[in-house]
């Protein structure tokens, strides 16, 4: 399994606006072949920042994520309401094992 971490910080004034930008390319990740959980989370401590949880069961699976109608629109709209670049760490996922 391929997971990727992306923390984001965002402009307070766009943490709404955000947030439904988040809903729709979640609705839409979660229906690709390879995806497996992308959950979009919110700091309780600063409402401003977020991590978006992304396991795909390959890498390539995470790849292709990259070039759907969806996640380009989201990450165009977003971009001016970052506060600061966003940042993914990629890990392998161990546990639960992925199905192939």
């Amino acid at each position: 399994m391929f997971v990727t971490v992306v923390y984001v910080s965002v402009k307070p004034e766009h943490v709404d606006a955000f947030k439904e930008a988040c809903r729709l390319n979640h609705e839409n990740s979660i229906q690709e072949p390879g995806n497996m959980r992308f959950d979009i989370l919110q700091s309780t401590e600063d409402p401003s920042k977020f991590a978006l949880y992304e396991a795909y069961k390959t890498q390539q699976d995470a790849v292709a994520h990259k070039e759907t109608a969806h996640y380009l629109t989201w990450r165009e709209t977003v971009a001016s309401w970052m506060a600061e670049p966003r940042q993914g760490v990629a890990y392998q996922g161990l546990f639960p094992k992925a199905n192939a």
